[in-house]
């Protein structure tokens, strides 16, 4: 949907305030095996989110009215402010990842992996963004990612829904040629 300039930009100030109240939650404690715990939960999870990001691109926001059509508002003006809301996201991995995991595994865990979960979903918003707004220098992660994802946003055939890392559409044949 079209933001205003602030809701468009409040993931950068949300998430980065939400990652550190989750590891300062999870890394004040003095036993090094919880933090090992909360990093490999944390690592799973930005893992993870990269399919997630995958499938939620394929699949929902280019197969499920209305969003469909939402994510055609983006196409065709892929310089507009048009995004996610926060409190949306916000309450999608509170409702959906955390609420779920704090109850099915250890607290380091479940803050761990819904912190790599976030950090994962705060990159795809910074890439997408700089993909459509910034300058990258040639050769560069950005300018592959821009590269990519401008041959998605044109291409006959849908293709490239990967914006952090071509991993899964080459898994699953939707790599651009």
């Amino acid at each position: 949907m079209r933001l205003t300039r602030a809701g468009y930009f409040a993931d950068f100030l949300v998430y980065p305030l939400l990652l550190g109240l989750l590891a300062w939650l999870s890394l004040d404690h003095e036993v090094v095996h919880e933090r090992l715990l909360w990093l490999a939960a944390a690592a799973a999870g930005v893992a993870v989110w990269t399919l997630i990001e995958y499938i939620l691109h394929r699949y929902v926001l280019h197969g499920v009215p209305p969003l469909r059509q939402m994510h055609a508002r983006h196409h065709a003006s892929p310089t507009e402010l048009i995004g996610t809301p926060s409190w949306f996201s916000v309450a999608v991995f509170g409702g959906l990842v955390f609420a779920p995991l704090v109850h099915w595994a250890q607290a380091s865990i479940a803050y761990g992996a819904t912190a790599g979960l976030m950090l994962g979903y705060l990159w795809y918003v910074a890439v997408h963004h700089a993909t459509h707004h910034r300058r990258a220098r040639l050769g560069s992660y950005l300018h592959r990612a821009k590269l990519r994802h401008a041959v998605h946003h044109h291409a006959q055939e849908p293709c490239n829904f990967g914006v952090t890392t071509s991993l899964w559409d080459r898994v699953f044949g939707t790599a651009s040629p």
